[in-house]
């Protein structure tokens, strides 16, 4: 997958001490996906966007 016209997003969640910080992209074509921020250049997890949703909805009820 093609990456180059990301356009990479801080969670809110991350906070500004440079911890536990996810970005994601959801800015491409069919496709959501999320890398670590420390490590910019390592794996990219990619899903559907109504994965993407279903997840992020999950996980806002959980918090």
């Amino acid at each position: 997958m093609h990456l180059s016209n990301a356009r990479w997003r801080k969670s809110t969640r991350s906070g500004t001490s440079g911890g536990n910080c996810v970005e994601v992209a959801d800015n491409l074509p069919g496709v959501v996906a999320v890398r670590d921020s420390k490590d910019p250049a390592g794996p990219v997890l990619t899903f559907r966007p109504a994965a993407w949703r279903a997840f992020v909805g999950l996980a806002a009820r959980r918090s």
